[in-house]
């Protein structure tokens, strides 16, 4: 399988750079994994596509201001670093410049903030242990901004936009963007259907959206993300994959995390840990049935992953069609249901 394999050509001025301007008014693709039979909606029609007993399952991660910019002692300069994953009492980053950082260089942000460089991986990340009094998590709302990706070029007005309705347990670097199509209306209809909705948690770093710099598929390593399926959650599935109902996962991160804490017969283990499951194709789903997803970049781990819950003709012909009917691709884009 050849990373060339999962490319195909999109337009730039198809490239969402806003939200819409209510999140289920964005554009839904369904698309039937099997036949590869496609319709058109808008997203708050999902809830008619979802089943009275299937389970919902939305991660619950909220993005953290995550970018910072700083300066070395005396220097004028400016440094911006990216939180990627908290391990222990350090943080693992993206440096920019990163060639300016050495092990043991100090980098200030403010008064309240500095950091120094502990470590360095063979990929370049730094790993930086800061010095700060008060609460962290405080200190970062103030100086950090959100980390949008780079191909949005526009100014986000409102920062809650990237953030789901439901999100709360703060860690990500990059929201699970099929998520921000939810409102809580659309939740609580979707509820009162007999959907079972239910929430696990997994913090995005952006290594899910670095991409792909080798051709043979199989050689490329995915970035470890942290976890947590909870007891009641898991029992919550099991008793459902028990009755033959359908797990239908809202967005790639979720579905990574299931299949991550699922045996070979799908039942999901509660716990939480580290995962870098790489999906691609040819790979046998354990616990996952359907996905609502986005639409996502050419020749990225994500196109993989989502090919392998069909074909990847199906997917590939699903994004040319996406492609001229002008869908908007990525974060802020349009929806696709592959059921």
């Amino acid at each position: 399988m050849k990373t060339s394999d999962f490319s195909y050509d999109l337009p730039s001025e198809l490239i969402a750079q806003h939200p819409a301007q209510k999140r289920d008014q964005s554009r839904l693709m369904l698309l039937n994994k099997k036949t590869g039979e496609i319709n058109h909606k808008k997203f708050y029609n999902i809830i008619d596509y979802l089943n009275n007993g299937d389970v919902l399952v939305l991660n619950d991660t909220r993005v953290m201001p995550a970018r910072i910019f700083g300066h070395r002692p005396e220097k004028d300069e400016s440094i911006e670093i990216l939180l990627l994953n908290h391990k222990g009492d350090t943080w693992e980053t993206l440096a920019k410049p990163g060639k300016k950082l050495k092990i043991g260089t100090e980098i200030i942000f403010s008064d309240e903030l500095k950091a120094q460089v502990v470590d360095i991986s063979e990929d370049g990340s730094r790993f930086l242990k800061f010095i700060y009094s008060g609460i962290f998590e405080e200190i970062l709302d103030r100086l950090g901004e959100m980390p949008l990706p780079p191909y949005i070029q526009e100014k986000l007005e409102d920062k809650e936009r990237y953030q789901t309705v439901y999100s709360k347990e703060i860690g990500s670097a990059a929201a699970p963007t099929a998520g921000l199509h939810f409102t809580k209306e659309l939740l609580k209809k979707i509820e009162e259907k007999g959907i079972e909705i239910c929430f696990i948690t997994l913090h995005v770093g952006l290594g899910t959206f670095r991409p792909v710099k080798v051709e043979d598929v199989t050689k490329h390593k995915m970035h470890s993300e942290f976890y947590i399926i909870r007891d009641d959650v898991a029992k919550k599935i099991n008793k459902a994959k028990d009755e033959g109902r359908r797990i239908v996962a809202v967005g790639t991160t979720s579905i990574r995390t299931l299949e991550s804490a699922s045996d070979d017969k799908g039942y999901v283990e509660a716990k939480s840990g580290w995962t870098d499951i790489f999906i691609y194709p040819p790979y046998k789903f354990k616990c996952v049935d359907a996905l609502i997803t986005n639409f996502h970049l050419p020749e990225s781990t994500l196109i993989m992953l989502v090919s392998s819950l069909s074909t990847r003709e199906i997917i590939l012909n699903a994004y040319n069609v996406a492609v001229k009917e002008k869908y908007r691709f990525f974060s802020f884009g349009d929806a696709m249901f592959i059921y």
